[in-house]
């Protein structure tokens, strides 16, 4: 079977609601494992414990475990993509707004699953290149939100500042989830995520350095 390189391998779908619900347990207890000790050490023998079926079951849908991971990489980052842009969608109204919005949104996604930011980072086929398209994605959406302030920005060239600010808040955000000691609790992150948008927006809102000018 062929495979594109930038796409899951693919898995039998349930047809089923019976079988629906019983790849949802599978794929939370394959989650729930990787999140805590990480993509190498879940097995399929593992995950069929923990969600109470057979090996055999879990045989019958994936032919092996890098399909199960595949599986796992989809669910985990379409729920964040889609997280990211509810987000977004509902962001207050400025540019402040839609950063401040897009940085709570990256550190909560950070910080509910140790795995996310794994997925992310991977590298190679597989989970790795879904990560990347994930991190496209919400960068498009940030970019996307934030389209109708652009005249605001002060810099020389507003939409590449922007593209700065976005990818610099994305950068914070996931140093902050592989730190041994970063923000955690909801009013924590909160705040972290206001510095992050004061920080993006102020950069925005400033005018360009004159040539040779030392401040």
């Amino acid at each position: 079977m062929t495979v594109e390189p930038d796409r899951p391998s693919s898995y039998r779908e349930p047809r089923q609601a019976r079988s629906a619900a019983t790849l949802a347990r599978v794929l939370q207890a394959a989650e729930e494992i990787a999140a805590s000790a990480g993509l190498d050490e879940m097995t399929i023998s593992g995950v069929a414990e923990r969600a109470g079926v057979s090996v055999g079951t879990i045989y019958r849908r994936f032919e092996d475990k890098e399909q199960l991971v595949n599986a796992l990489t989809e669910r985990m980052l379409v729920r964040r993509e889609e997280y990211v842009a509810e987000q977004l969608r509902t962001a207050r109204p400025s540019l402040s707004g839609v950063l401040g919005a897009y940085a709570l949104a990256l550190l909560q996604s950070f910080a509910d699953s140790k795995l996310f930011p794994e997925l992310l980072r991977a590298r190679g086929a597989g989970p790795g290149e879904r990560g990347a398209r994930t991190i496209i994605e919400i960068h498009r959406l940030l970019l996307e939100a934030a389209g109708p302030y652009t005249d605001r920005i002060r810099r020389s060239h507003p939409e590449a500042a922007l593209d700065t600010a976005a990818r610099t808040v994305l950068g914070a955000c996931f140093h902050n989830s592989v730190r041994p000691d970063p923000v955690v609790g909801e009013a924590a992150l909160r705040r972290f995520a206001d510095e992050l948008s004061d920080m993006a927006t102020g950069y925005l809102l400033t005018p360009d350095r004159r040539d040779g000018a030392d401040s």
